[in-house]
């Protein structure tokens, strides 16, 4: 499938800084209609200026990146995580389906949805059960559900989970950023030798942003040969530890350091090992991962070390 025109929602985030230059590059015949700061302004969660939008640019795809996304950030505010991640989300799918039919919806979902479900204690496919441990999960997963109903309903949407995912232009909010932001500072001299970390022995399911970006693009170039409301997982299949991509991040920078626990940092509901099988977007998108782990964490070195540099 080549889409005529493809709505972009979140398009001042962090994934979409590496969403639009990929779907350039694989659409470049492709009109892209950006929705976000600095692009088109749109209240995810107005239901009338939603559809305002849908009926002005008339998609025949839409990537739905717009969330509350950071898990600390639903905490502090849930009645602003379930407007946006639920209703905002349920508003877009029914304004498309309302005005443009055939627009193909890939909709970011999040594998921390799967919660509890991990304490399998193996790689997890689509197949298992939603069971979410916070806010943001919660939200996630009720908007996934909804859509996923919709889908019977004529929606023609595909439901992505991608595992954690990191990268250049990443907040601190996040767990390989956070590291590399107080990396960088010690390695300029603004921050004392000492980090400051959570749970380190949490083992976790890592990805470079620009794979799952490649995902999500591939969702729309397969998107003829997916059954509506199809959910794919986005994984590299490989647990990492929390504390070795710590110790691999102070490698690359030549930097030593104490750690001390924060208990600010540690998260309320924490699960051991949280992996996925994504053999289903092997098989059906013919999607793997395929940038090594080191240059994405020299890409969220650098990109934090000119931060640090241009806050001095």
């Amino acid at each position: 499938m080549t889409p005529r025109r493809i709505l972009l929602t979140g398009a001042s985030g962090f994934v979409a800084g590496h969403l639009i230059p990929r779907l350039r590059a694989d659409f470049p015949a492709t009109e892209l209609v950006l929705c976000g700061e600095g692009h088109v302004r749109l209240d995810i969660t107005d239901r009338a200026a939603v559809r305002a939008v849908v009926r002005e640019t008339r998609p025949d795809a839409c990537i739905h990146l717009a969330a509350i996304s950071a898990i600390g950030d639903a905490r502090r505010d849930p009645e602003l995580a379930w407007k946006v991640n639920v209703l905002g989300t349920l508003a877009l799918a029914e304004a498309l389906r309302e005005t443009v039919p055939d627009c193909v919806l890939v909709f970011a979902s999040s594998a921390e949805i799967y919660g509890r479900s991990f304490n399998a204690g193996r790689p997890l496919d689509e197949s298992a059960a939603a069971a979410p441990m916070n806010t943001y999960a919660a939200t996630k997963a009720a908007a996934d559900l909804a859509l996923g109903a919709m889908a019977g309903e004529g929606l023609r949407v595909i439901r992505v989970r991608p595992f954690n995912h990191t990268g250049a232009g990443q907040t601190a909010a996040f767990v390989v950023p956070a590291f590399a932001a107080q990396v960088a500072r010690i390695a300029a001299g603004a921050q004392p030798p000492v980090l400051q970390v959570g749970n380190l022995d949490a083992l976790r399911d890592f990805l470079d942003v620009r794979d799952v970006c490649a995902a999500y693009s591939a969702c729309l170039a397969r998107a003829a040969d997916v059954v509506p409301g199809t959910i794919f997982n986005i994984a590299s299949g490989q647990p990492r530890r929390v504390g070795d991509v710590l110790a691999d991040l102070l490698t690359i920078a030549e930097v030593r350091a104490d750690i001390t626990i924060d208990p600010a940092r540690l998260r309320p509901s924490d699960i051991p090992l949280a992996c996925g099988d994504a053999g289903a977007a092997r098989a059906l998108l013919g999607w793997a991962p395929v940038i090594p782990w080191a240059d994405t964490l020299r890409a969220v070195l650098d990109d934090w070390r000119v931060r640090v540099a241009v806050s001095a």
